[in-house]
């Protein structure tokens, strides 16, 4: 019984730890489209060119935060 329990509170600590990963994507699209945003206002001619690249870095950084909850869902509740 005690290996057991030893076992839940394993998951439910590696599940908390798999969660940081979303906090760090909120992190990461904040420095993406900070990023851009000094950009675009150094140089308002040039925005228009680099908003597909804006996109591309959210979206990535959105898919590990995704991945991330993916894995602490796992971890909390796979057999």
């Amino acid at each position: 019984m005690e290996v057991e329990a030893a076992t839940v509170l394993g998951k439910y600590i590696g599940a908390g730890l798999a969660a940081i990963a979303m906090g760090g994507a909120g992190i990461g699209i904040g420095h993406v489209v900070g990023n851009y945003l000094s950009g675009a206002l150094r140089n308002p001619a040039a925005a228009k060119e680099q908003t597909a690249m804006l996109f591309l870095g959210i979206a990535f950084a959105e898919a590990m935060g995704i991945f991330g909850f993916l894995i602490a869902m796992l971890l909390m509740f796979a057999v």
